[in-house]
């Protein structure tokens, strides 16, 4: 949506990100707002959407699309508080769709919510300390971090570090308390240009994480800012700083691709925030605000190379970075069931298909999370960490999530597990195809070709997107589907198990029997011809079904 529009002036004139938002939330004759406003709301972690399934019947009868919203909260380093997740669940059931999504940054979404009771969610937030300022927008969204506390003092400095860095990148205009929380009038005169970002803001959205090794669960090369967590014993001494990593590209629009970030340096914790501010401000003034398609940070370093970066970059902070630490990642994904904490309490980490909790799932959840966790966690692979548990409470919490159904990672295959999707239809304005209402049933296909093959154990990174912007992170798994139209997408193969190798287009415009007969091929050499302990992708790569991608210019490249 408003993807026509003139994204720069609208920012420009919006007020420090008011715009017109007061009136068209008064406006009764329409269940949207204006069409500017909806460029404006992304900011404040509001999409506004219709349902797709409608819009013809609702075309015919005459009347306007069905509109609704969806509000991303912002959840710093995946940690939420047993009072805010008891919140969240209730505000899903008075006035969203009833679900929770879990998002592939950890965030928290809600979906089908009506324009009249957009307030009032955000005000239900607000009283749990939570918000979804600059969970969408050109800003820097939701600050990403290892999830799963096992690091031990290594992963609470990390966490902290990700907290200090999402506020210090959050936006700092007073809007969004005017317009959401103290319902004030706007007409009076605004002035303000924040510190960071300016009048105008980023030309495209910006991320950031903070990954701890050898588990790479954030996708740390995804990342426009990344980084990597550096530790000597149960001390955190420093950072690799990753930078230019971005998922979205175009289809058939050879200047559009997914890049890797290159790793460029370590710099001490007590440098981070300097660091990333100049990153962004970096960005601000050269990024392209001319060509959103070419906007985002990876083309600022595509077209000005790593050497002018770093020049940049110590030119504003005066800060020399120092050659890079070793380290290495082993996977991306989660490790499910019960793991002990150093101090003997428990976690354990509940798989959460495409992040999509339903009511039947959350009802059981209340009781374990009010009674018997200290927090709860949100994976960057859509799934549930449910943390702090004490070993008294242990068997009970255990015997909870059995009989509530919340053990599905216990049956699923190794494929299901590590799978994932973007919401797509019916919301999405962007998606082509299907995600995930469809990879359910794909993966259960797939899962009858790995049991035929007798590799059902094997965990391979499935990931499914309705579009190329990526959300899922497709060009990051061992086979990744990428919408292009309704029923037909395009298959991508041989990404690094643990998300340092970007995969390859193997079939384009490819409907369901097309993309499992060539799997079903592809498993069948896999077990011919594998090495001992190799993953798919790499053995895609060794055995010359698939070239290796040196560069994400070559992802779409046959």
């Amino acid at each position: 949506m408003a993807a026509h529009l003139d994204v720069e002036r609208i920012k420009s004139e919006s007020r420090a990100l008011r715009g017109t938002l007061h009136e068209s939330l008064k406006d009764p004759t329409t269940a949207a707002v204006a069409e500017a406003d909806t460029v404006i709301t992304k900011f404040h972690g509001i999409y506004q959407q219709d349902d797709r399934d409608q819009r013809e019947p609702r075309r015919e009868a005459r009347l306007e699309p069905a509109y609704s919203f969806m509000i991303r909260v912002r959840v710093p380093g995946g940690v939420v508080t047993p009072a805010q997740w008891l919140a969240l669940d209730k505000i899903a059931a008075d006035i969203a769709n009833g679900t929770l999504r879990l998002t592939t940054r950890q965030a928290v979404q809600f979906h089908g919510v009506a324009k009249e009771d957009l307030a009032g969610l955000i005000q239900r937030i607000d009283a749990v300390l939570m918000d979804s300022l600059a969970a969408c927008g050109d800003v820097n969204r939701n600050v990403m971090c290892h999830v799963q506390p096992e690091a031990g003092p290594v992963h609470e400095q990390a966490l902290a570090w990700s907290k200090r860095l999402s506020e210090h990148l959050t936006p700092r205009t007073t809007a969004y308390r005017e317009i959401w929380i103290d319902g004030e009038p706007l007409e009076k005169p605004v002035v303000e240009e924040d510190p960071i970002y300016g009048k105008t803001y980023l030309p495209r959205k910006f991320k950031a994480g903070i990954a701890i090794p050898p588990v790479n669960d954030i996708d740390i090369y995804s990342q426009d800012l990344g980084f990597i967590a550096i530790a000597e014993g149960d001390q955190l001494i420093g950072f690799n700083l990753s930078v230019g990593g971005g998922m979205g590209c175009s289809h058939g629009d050879a200047e559009t691709f997914p890049r890797l970030a290159d790793v460029i340096g370590f710099l001490k914790p007590d440098d981070l925030l300097n660091v990333a501010e100049a990153v962004v401000t970096i960005q601000r003034d050269f990024g392209n605000r001319e060509q959103r398609k070419r906007a985002r940070f990876k083309y600022t370093l595509e077209d000005r190379g790593l050497d002018w970066f770093k020049a940049e970059l110590e030119l504003r902070t005066g800060i020399r970075l120092e050659a890079a630490r070793p380290f290495h990642f082993e996977h991306n994904g989660d490790r499910y069931g019960w793991q002990q904490w150093r101090d003997g309490r428990w976690q354990c980490t509940l798989f959460v298909e495409n992040g999509r909790l339903y009511p039947q799932a959350l009802a059981p959840l209340k009781p374990i999370v009010s009674e018997c966790a200290t927090d709860v966690r949100l994976t960057p692979n859509q799934n549930l960490v449910i943390a702090g548990v004490e070993q008294d409470d242990r068997e009970r919490v255990e015997q909870a999530l059995i009989e509530g159904g919340l053990v599905g990672d216990r049956s699923a295959s190794a494929i299901r597990r590590h799978s994932m999707a973007c919401v797509a239809l019916p919301s999405c304005g962007l998606a082509m195809s299907e995600a995930e209402r469809y990879l359910p049933d794909l993966v259960g296909l797939i899962e009858e070709l790995a049991e035929r093959h007798d590799i059902a154990d094997q965990p391979i990174t499935l990931r499914m997107s309705g579009c190329p912007n990526g959300c899922s992170r497709p060009y990051l798994a061992e086979i990744g589907l990428v919408g292009r139209a309704p029923g037909r997408y395009n298959l991508y193969l041989g990404a690094a198990f643990n998300g340092s190798r970007l995969n390859r287009l193997d079939l384009d415009n490819a409907n369901e029997a097309a993309i499992l007969e060539r799997i079903d091929a592809l498993f069948a050499g896999f077990v011919a011809d594998r090495q001992a302990g190799e993953h798919f992708g790499d053995y895609l790569v060794r055995s010359g079904q698939v070239a290796a991608v040196g560069h994400g210019r070559e992802v779409n490249a046959r």
